[in-house]
């Protein structure tokens, strides 16, 4: 059967960018025992959500369309950031940000520019709508801005982009490097700075909210610190003309009522961040003793997940395969030098526990 696919679709694989824990589950034949590997929250959602959930999911949560223009949502951001509802654009999830920002700025063939083995969505998204996608390896584990900047001077990109803090390495780079690097954009160059990790650093902080800068978008998510990950929410912050755009050709109905309602009630709980980050810092310290206690080096975090050095790319696969026989889902980094790191995700007590039995056991069976 001949399907009339456009030439763009017609190169394109049949892929997605994870295989995610549930097509693993599915070939092993049973769930694991320690999901660690998709970045989310072990710790639930904020109690006022799971209320307002309960309250809510029947006519009006579930029978209803959400608000198309987020409205309420919208204005609790404007005042978290004291920022205009004009700059804010609320969609399901970073990744249907991602998407649309790159169908809205780039034309086939138009340069864009990442790092390489940096996140896997966003290179997804630019070879949907047929950009050029060009990279630059990380300095010492992080994204590197000057890289970055050059490599768009030099193939007049539309679009860079960059993770701060960085997901699969977990580093940060400060207030300081990110501002200089938006200050030194090339002529016709926007930066979309996906901060999706943004409530967990402790060491660096973002850079300041400037609505008025047109070449800056950043990107924020209810999935990470606010447990909500299987609920597609997030927002992109930017000047109003270029949030305008987003409102010419998103999906108004994109985000459901129930999502709106988690969100909302989760900005009114004033105990959720602070209780999350307390369990995510000690989460980290664990791991980073683990790490000690096996002579392993890893990189500080300042995410919800730690990357660990096992020494060797070989190594590091095999360990993973074994981890997931054993009943624990783990990711990787796939692009050398990082992919001799496994990236292990900060769980439940319980979770790191059995992630702890074993790794000892599997570690001592290579030595």
């Amino acid at each position: 059967m001949s399907i009339p696919f456009t030439p763009l679709v017609q190169g394109l694989p049949a892929s997605v960018p994870f295989t995610g824990p549930e097509t693993l589950e599915r070939r092993r034949g049973k769930a694991f025992s320690a999901r660690l590997g998709a970045n989310e929250s072990a710790f639930g959602i904020s109690r006022l959500a799971a209320e307002a959930l309960h309250e809510h999911i029947g006519t009006e949560g579930c029978s209803w369309y959400g608000d198309p223009e987020n409205h309420q949502l919208r204005e609790q951001l404007a005042a978290r950031h004291a920022i205009d509802m004009s700059n804010i654009c609320v969609d399901a999830g970073i990744d249907a940000l991602l998407g649309l920002t790159v169908r809205m700025l780039i034309e086939p063939g138009d340069a864009v520019v990442t790092s390489l083995g940096a996140y896997p969505t966003f290179n997804y998204h630019v070879a949907g709508f047929g950009g050029q996608l060009h990279t630059v390896p990380y300095a010492n584990h992080h994204e590197d801005p000057e890289a970055l900047l050059a490599s768009a001077a030099r193939h007049k990109a539309r679009l860079v982009y960059l993770s701060n803090p960085d997901n699969p390495m977990g580093t940060s780079l400060s207030s300081d490097v990110v501002q200089s690097m938006i200050e030194r954009l090339p002529e016709g160059c926007m930066l979309l700075l996906d901060e999706a990790y943004a409530e967990f650093m402790s060491d660096q902080q973002p850079p300041p909210l400037d609505m008025s800068n047109p070449h800056v978008i950043r990107y924020r998510t209810f999935s990470k610190a606010y447990g909500l990950a299987g609920m597609r929410i997030g927002y992109a912050m930017g000047h109003s003309d270029v949030i305008s755009g987003f409102n010419r050709i998103r999906n108004h109905f994109a985000v459901n009522r129930l999502a709106q309602i988690a969100a909302h009630a989760s900005l009114l709980d004033q105990d959720i961040l602070p209780d999350v980050m307390q369990r995510v810092s000690a989460g980290r310290q664990r791991i980073y003793d683990l790490a000690d206690e096996l002579q392993l080096p890893y990189l500080h975090s300042s995410t919800n997940f730690v990357a660990v050095d096992l020494g060797a790319v070989d190594k590091a696969n095999a360990l993973l395969q074994q981890f997931e026989n054993a009943g624990i889902f783990l990711r990787k980094p796939m692009v050398p030098p990082h992919d001799r790191y496994l990236r292990i995700g900060v769980g439940t007590e319980e979770e790191h526990a059995l992630f702890a039995d074993t790794f000892r056991t599997l570690l001592a069976s290579f030595r």
